[in-house]
């Protein structure tokens, strides 16, 4: 018991659990952007994987951080724009186009990094995001080292969760997506356009999702290996129920997923040898899919999600 307290009064810990929550929180983001607008992503997992890839092969060739998130971003809304074309223009079945998505970005991600960056035995690195110093706050006893010396991509993700959770619900343009994705010919009804909603929501919904699995390769570490989202884009998805579509229950339900994640990793160094580690590797899995299961009961889907709009019909 003692060092489970230990492992709970840690700074480290803390400090972890916001360097995990950080992609889950682009990447919910991202999913939830889309199916507000009433269009389901399920591409995220491969947009991902092809951000953390174009991300860092970016810097690798001379390229600046920011530069790298920048082009994971544009990367990410190519692969949006690609789904929108499929599910909004098309009406095609978003489950299949989704995970077509998902097929193709992380297949074409494979074969651009083994095409552009040399074979060898230790994956080349490059100079990742460093921690910064927020001031008068970094130096507060266990407040400073465990909130307050992150990367500038995990301020950037708490602070646009508040951004989001603004224009969604306090703005003219976020009335106009849950409308669309509520009903989006009630929509056009005011005068509103669904297409052009749909479109730029998954277009910059999935372009979060990149700067997500870029944070992977610029920030939480300096290189890049195929299986390294490691189903983070299939976690998002779950938190954005577990979320009801609100952006701040987003970051709850990161944060609450990087809690577990960070302390079955530290519980591990206190049960070795006493519990096998695949129990501890379950152990954020369980508890998020028990959270999940309150929470959807209580979940209240956009009524248009996963159905396509055409004009003239309803």
């Amino acid at each position: 018991m003692n060092e489970i307290i230990d492992i709970l009064s840690s700074a480290g810990l803390w400090a972890a659990v916001l360097r995990i929550a950080t992609p889950l929180i682009f990447g919910t983001l991202g999913a939830l952007l889309c199916e507000r607008a009433g269009v389901l992503n399920l591409g995220i997992e491969g947009i991902m994987t092809f951000g953390a890839m174009i991300g860092w092969l970016a810097v690798f060739n001379g390229a600046d951080l920011w530069t790298g998130i920048l082009i994971a971003a544009i990367s990410g809304g190519v692969f949006g724009l690609l789904h929108a074309l499929f599910t909004v223009t098309l009406g095609l079945s978003q489950h299949v186009s989704g995970l077509g998505v998902t097929l193709f970005a992380s297949s074409f991600s494979y074969y651009i990094f083994r095409l552009l960056v040399p074979v060898a035995g230790t994956p080349p690195t490059i100079e990742a995001f460093q921690p910064i110093d927020v001031p008068g706050l970094s130096s507060l006893p266990f407040f400073g080292p465990a909130f307050f010396t992150q990367t500038p991509p995990t301020y950037l993700a708490i602070v646009l969760a508040f951004i989001l959770a603004y224009i969604i619900f306090k703005t003219p343009m976020g009335l106009a997506i849950r409308m669309t994705g509520e009903n989006p010919h009630a929509a056009e009804a005011q005068g509103i356009n669904p297409i052009v909603i749909r479109y730029g929501c998954v277009i910059f919904g999935s372009a979060l999702m990149a700067i997500g699995g870029a944070f992977l390769t610029l920030s939480a570490f300096n290189s890049f290996f195929p299986t390294m989202v490691q189903g983070r884009g299939w976690i998002c998805i779950a938190l954005v129920v577990f979320a009801s579509w609100r952006p701040s229950h987003a970051l709850l339900g990161a944060l609450l997923f990087a809690f577990f994640d960070g302390f079955q990793f530290r519980l591990q160094t206190v049960l070795s040898g006493v519990v096998p580690y695949q129990v501890f590797l379950m152990i954020p899995y369980i508890l998020s899919i028990t959270a999940l299961a309150v929470m959807a009961r209580r979940a209240r889907v956009p009524q248009a999600l996963m159905q396509p709009f055409r004009r003239g019909e309803r």
